[in-house]
């Protein structure tokens, strides 16, 4: 039966902080996978961290890269500072790894897309030499490897995977998979000991295609092997090659959740009957098991459950997962109408005293940290972590107080984060994750992601309001309260016009004079099915679109893709002037400079300046990402390049309009502002340990004087879902 997670209880847990007195983890390094690439492979290529394991020392890692068709090795002696260690080339994908003293055992497949003959081995790598010994051949495609805990033996799930694309991924689609047990001798593969357990005729859904996906094996020596396809788990007894025990994995009614992909996280519809297909499992103790209910053919109940080994259910996790990703602007409203945040990764380890599970979210880029509190009771949630795009592997390594993870996606060729290990030390003190959340509604999370802009309430110090872009609809206002940590959404406005909810792609926001705002609507004339126009937008306090302002067609048609990015409101009554921030140089800019607007609405009436933007790096972009007024005539914006890493450009500048009179529409000369730098936030990004983000795009100074900077988490789409929230303090003079 299940014992859910009370929300309100969860909810304390996440408001605190988790600041409570015992050990938390906290990210400190990520290594970017394609530095160990040897010289002659283009670095440029996509690569893959799939499956993660350890030498016994934990100071040495080995991740599976199917893309490269080979092994990589991480140096983690010092695990705040990983280096290359080597790469082994294999002859096909690696899809799973398990190190026993100086070998590593690498499950490689080398039948690629054939699915009617299915082939791999067990390739031994010696991680002295960085060479492959030995190899075993293993009669089909391998996925899961693990080591029984005396080391006497390897199992191996064969799971002989089937053609998505054939029948629309239909089972049976022979050969079937299977269990295979192969014995170590002398610390070496005996791979003439290689037994078959068969898996056939034990699962209800297809009975002749297992499939198996996953396994694990418990200090009784006990192999649990999930049958994801077939919703179904088998526990085999290594000493003798017997299925002990099988059972479905039965099936969960979730409530509260999103299943519809529409642009709005709303977790307020239900399914029923949904089947688990668990994926990864892990043994708690000898008596149970967890498993990750990702899914793959017809399921995916979007969390994880407790199973004792006879089949009964302990626990099960139901719609919190998804709640806590969207919490934490991490949910994929994208995949609302699949799996949601789709748990695919487990692991237990035991730090100290505490029994940890880590379930891996591989859509919404977080693993969630719980405590076992032993049988019969509800697992604790303690924590969450970010890391890189899609978590595969997850490795506990509790004799360094370290957990690690790997990640598979790979998005360099759309200009995104590459795929990367992740380092994460347990230690006294509170997490660092996440540094902005959302509050319950109605009992519910609101939900949120892509925080575009930033703009400070007119009389309440700490108090913040945000806009969300594209991303979602429609368009919203976000109230942000900044005087706890993390900083807390606190509540929602829905953009209306006319009475009905309105969509814009919001990426800049303003308090007026007594009350409401003005936003910022980035346009895109490019777009060849329905051309957006840049706009500025008076709203109310409630929301609503009072008025549409466009640019004059004298200067709308030399506008791009890249528009209105901030704005800011300086001067009150008839002195009242709305400045935007453009991102890039438009088609009559000279280049390397981006226009600042301005805009009276008394008399509607335009100007220009010019901002010099920073020469960028070769292959990227230089723009402006944001605007804030820190007094009558002095701004501070957001200029940033397009890049990653400790390498880019990401910094607060400042410049004044004093003795600046706006250039006229069409004028033939432009004064440019003069800026100073305030400060580079490419260290501030570095130092959360990540793969340093890209879009820093809300800035704001509040009304204490205190300065706060966002980044934007592209709704969770292409990205780690990750939102850095700083906290500056008083503005530096």
């Amino acid at each position: 039966m299940r014992q859910p997670l009370v929300l309100a209880a969860l909810a304390s847990v996440l408001l605190a902080g988790t600041a409570a007195a015992e050990p938390m983890f906290n990210r400190i390094a990520t290594f970017s996978v394609p530095l160990n690439l040897p010289a002659g492979r283009d670095a440029g290529k996509k690569t893959v961290s799939e499956i993660v394991a350890s030498n016994e020392a934990g100071t040495l890692l080995a991740y599976t890269d199917a893309e490269q068709k080979a092994l990589g090795l991480v140096d983690i002696a010092d695990p705040a500072n990983p280096k290359p260690a080597g790469f082994v080339a294999l002859e096909g994908e690696s899809t799973s790894v398990t190190i026993l003293g100086d070998k590593a055992f690498v499950a490689v497949v080398t039948s690629g897309d054939n699915f009617k003959e299915p082939a791999g081995h067990l390739a031994t790598v010696d991680l002295k030499t960085k060479q492959v010994v030995a190899k075993c051949d293993l009669g089909g495609q391998p996925d899961s490897v693990t080591l029984t805990k005396d080391k006497g033996k390897i199992a191996i799930a064969i799971e002989n995977e089937r053609d998505e694309k054939l029948n629309k991924g239909a089972l049976p689609q022979l050969p079937a998979g299977n269990l295979t047990l192969i014995g170590i001798k002398d610390g070496a593969i005996d791979c003439a000991s290689r037994q078959l357990v068969d898996l056939t005729g034990i699962a209800a859904v297809e009975p002749t295609d297992p499939e198996p996906e996953f396994v694990d094996v418990n200090q009784d020596g006990f192999v649990v092997v999930t049958l994801q396809e077939n919703n179904h788990i088998a526990v085999v007894d290594s000493r003798t090659g017997k299925v002990v025990t099988h059972f479905p994995a039965g099936t969960v009614d979730l409530k509260n959740i999103d299943k519809t992909r529409d642009g709005q996280i709303k977790p307020v519809e239900e399914l029923k009957g949904v089947a688990r297909e668990p994926d990864a499992v892990r043994w708690l103790d000898n008596d149970r098991f967890v498993t990750a209910n990702e899914g793959d053919w017809k399921g995916g109940s979007r969390g994880f459950t407790i199973f004792r080994k006879d089949g009964t259910v302990e626990f099960d996790s139901g719609s919190d997962v998804d709640h806590i990703a969207m919490r934490l602007g991490h949910y994929p409203e994208r995949r609302s109408a699949a799996k949601g945040s789709e748990p695919e990764g487990i692991e237990v380890g035991t730090f100290g005293g505490d029994r940890l599970i880590f379930v891996g979210l591989e859509r919404a880029s977080l693993v969630l940290v719980y405590k076992d509190e032993g049988p019969g009771k509800a697992p604790r949630y303690l924590q969450a972590l970010p890391g890189g795009v899609a978590p595969e592997g997850l490795l506990a390594i509790p004799q360094r107080d370290l957990f690690v993870t790997s990640a598979e996606a790979d998005l360099g060729e759309k200009g995104g984060a590459r795929s990367a290990v992740t380092i994460y030390r347990r230690s006294e003190g509170p997490a660092s994750y996440p540094t902005i959340q959302s509050e319950l509604e109605s009992g519910l999370p609101i939900g949120w992601g892509a925080l575009s802009g930033l703009a400070a309430d007119a009389t309440t110090p700490g108090k913040l309001f945000a806009v969300t872009d594209s991303a979602y609809t429609p368009s919203r206002i976000l109230e942000i309260d900044t005087t706890g940590k993390p900083v807390r959404i606190a509540s929602a406005i829905t953009v209306t016009k006319d009475g009905k909810p309105a969509s814009y792609d919001l990426e800049g926001i303003a308090t007026r004079e007594g009350g409401g705002f003005w936003l910022a609507s980035e346009g895109n004339p490019d777009k060849k099915d329905a051309p957006l126009a840049d706009m500025l937008l008076r709203v109310s306090a409630k929301g609503e679109v009072e008025a549409e302002v466009r640019l004059p067609e004298a200067l709308a048609r030399h506008a791009v893709r890249f528009g209105f990015e901030g704005v800011a409101v300086t001067g009150t009554g008839a002195d009242e002037t709305v400045w935007i921030a453009v991102q890039r140089e438009w088609k009559d800019d000279p280049k390397g400079k981006a226009k600042i607007l301005s805009y009276k609405p008394a008399s509607q009436e335009w100007g220009v300046l010019h901002y010099p933007l920073s020469q960028a790096a070769s292959g990227f972009w230089m723009g402006l990402s944001e605007l804030t007024a820190l007094d009558d005539d002095r701004f501070a914006v957001i200029e940033r390049d397009n890049g990653f890493g400790a390498k880019a450009v990401k910094m607060v500048q400042t410049f004044s309009v004093k003795g600046l009179k706006p250039a006229t529409i069409g004028a033939a000369e432009i004064p440019t502002v003069s800026k100073t730098l305030l400060r580079d936030l490419t260290p501030d990004l570095m130092k959360t340990g990540g793969y340093g983000l890209d879009k820093v795009e809300g800035i704001a100074l509040d009304k204490a004087g205190h300065l706060f900077v966002v980044t934007d988490n592209d709704g969770v789409d292409d990205s780690s879902g990750e939102t850095q929230f700083f906290a500056f303090g008083p503005l530096p003079r």
